[in-house]
């Protein structure tokens, strides 16, 4: 008696499908899986025979033989449990295998036949409906997820029993549903605004100016100066999510299985804040079989790295690939998979360890050897890919205090919208360059030329502030971004001066 069922699993942020072979023979009993399983895999064995007796089916005492195909690839996972139990039930014809030759089986078993949301339905979904499959059977929880993808009837059920009654046609189900125009019509519902913060216009700006043009940021300032609080608002101004980015940016999210139960699709941009006791591994990503990291949970949001050189150096130096090439490949001996990582960097730091190096009101205990050790720990490579750097002073109580309304994030927001607006439309004949942020020297000498005035501007304030080479290319992309948000076609001197005060990292100041 042989049996086959349709089954998937992910690799990396995509899927591909398993097929579940199930022989049973009249020899000496026995049950054993083969295809590479894990050890989660080889344990599902004692959790589909206790499923299938405690629901209330026989398990005849026989010789069973299960093959998951393609045999060469690692599978992982308890995902496999349900269709080995179906395997198992069509094999001794308790189901009809008619039914079962166009559905994806799917689905975590409790001893006692519960089906458990399992990781990953939204990729499998999408490879589903990719190779023509008409029907995926999973857990109810897991069936809100995949229902995003149109073109495949999911169907959402509570336990083995209710199973093996729905494909033996003994029970009618309806097929879950999702109303994608009802999910984004609830995005940008942030419960944090930037009118809630008081003061620091100039930082709110160069928040602003970030966000225009998909710069990375860093932040420098005493403690209690309002940092954090700043960049956790940095979603707010961004725009709104297209479905691609939301798609793509939910797969990451269900291969590690972190979406919310009642999420089906991550419609806001994420914001991830890892502390900095973080590994490399968990930062970008890894592990024996591979794992998106924190730079992939970011994707299309924000990685906000608070206390900037508390983090490890070796942790921090990882970061240049993604910050680079807006995604993470991991190698290993018998594969490479890739994962996105196109996010946006916002970083905060103290001036010096004890954080009062440039506080006006309160004296700096740090010796200079010791703030230029401090400083150190971020290499250069890793600077140069940071375009804005401002200073964050403490607020003065006359602001603390202060009943004057300021700029809600949706006012912001709009002004980032029509920005980005005009750098689409800048860059729609270049590939894989959407935003001011993501031009390269070639761009930047087509896209970012100035008159005479600008240039004499620039050409002293490299020299007086004592700014490095590798500002001039920064600055110049700052510079865009400003004029695009001024809707000017032209970079003029006040952009110039603006951008130059976003540089404060490459001052003399900081190399002493």
């Amino acid at each position: 008696m042989l049996s086959k069922i349709i089954s998937s699993a992910t690799i990396g942020i995509d899927a591909y499908l398993v097929e579940v072979e199930t022989n049973i023979e009249k020899q000496i009993p026995g049950f054993i899986i083969v295809g590479l399983p894990d050890n989660v895999v080889k344990e599902s064995r004692e959790r589909v025979i206790a499923a299938i007796k405690n629901s209330g089916f026989q398990f005849p005492i026989k010789k069973y033989t299960i093959n998951l195909a393609p045999a060469d690839i690692k599978k992982e996972g308890s995902s496999f449990d349900l269709p080995i139990a179906i395997g198992i039930l069509t094999a001794t014809e308790i189901i009809d295998e008619t039914f079962t030759r166009d559905s994806l089986f799917l689905g975590e078993l409790s001893l006692d036949g519960t089906l458990r949301p399992v990781k990953g339905a939204l990729p499998i979904s999408v490879e589903a409906k990719k190779r023509g499959i008409k029907r995926i059977i999973l857990p109810a929880d897991s069936a809100k997820e995949a229902s995003i993808v149109d073109g495949v009837e999911v169907y959402g059920m509570e336990n083995l029993r209710e199973v093996v009654q729905f494909v033996n046609r003994d029970l009618e189900k309806e097929a879950t549903y999702t109303n994608k125009e009802e999910l984004f019509s609830q995005i940008n519902m942030y419960h944090l605004d930037f009118s809630d913060v008081k003061g620091q216009e100039n930082v709110k700006r160069a928040l602003e100016v970030a966000a225009a043009g998909s710069h990375n940021i860093i932040m420098i300032g005493p403690p209690g100066s309002g940092k954090t609080m700043l960049a956790k608002r940095i979603p707010t101004i961004l725009p709104p999510m297209t479905f691609n980015e939301a798609l793509e940016t939910t797969k990451i999210h269900s291969v590690a299985g972190i979406i919310p139960k009642e999420q089906s699709l991550i419609t806001e941009r994420p914001f991830r804040n890892p502390h900095h006791t973080v590994s490399d591994a968990a930062l970008v990503g890894g592990g024996s079989f591979p794992r998106p990291g924190e730079v992939s949970f970011a994707n299309h949001g924000v990685l906000f790295l608070d206390e900037l050189p508390e983090f490890k150096k070796n942790v921090l130096e990882v970061l240049r690939q993604p910050l680079e090439d807006a995604k993470v490949t991991v190698s290993r001996s018998k594969l490479s998979l890739e994962f996105p990582a196109n996010f946006m960097l916002a970083a905060a730091m103290n001036p010096c360890p004890c954080g009062y190096y440039t506080d006006p009101t309160r004296e700096c205990t740090c010796a200079p050897p010791q703030i230029q050790k401090y400083m150190s720990k971020i290499s250069g490579p890793l600077l140069d890919r940071i375009d804005i750097h401002i200073e964050v002073p403490a607020v003065k109580y006359k602001e603390l205090s202060s009943e004057i309304k300021t700029e809600s994030s949706a006012e912001i927001r709009n002004r980032v919208m029509k920005a980005r607006d005009i750098q689409t439309k800048r860059f729609i004949a270049l590939k894989n360059i959407y935003n001011n942020g993501d031009m390269g020297s070639k761009e930047v000498r087509q896209f970012c030329k100035l008159d005479s005035a600008g240039a004499d501007l620039l050409k002293m304030a490299m020299s007086r502030l004592g700014l490095s080479a590798r500002a001039y290319d920064r600055i110049l992309k700052v510079s865009r971004t400003i004029a695009d948000l001024d809707n000017s076609e032209n970079i003029l001197p006040q952009h110039i001066s603006e951008a130059i005060q976003y540089r404060s990292l490459d001052r003399e100041l900081w190399k002493h």
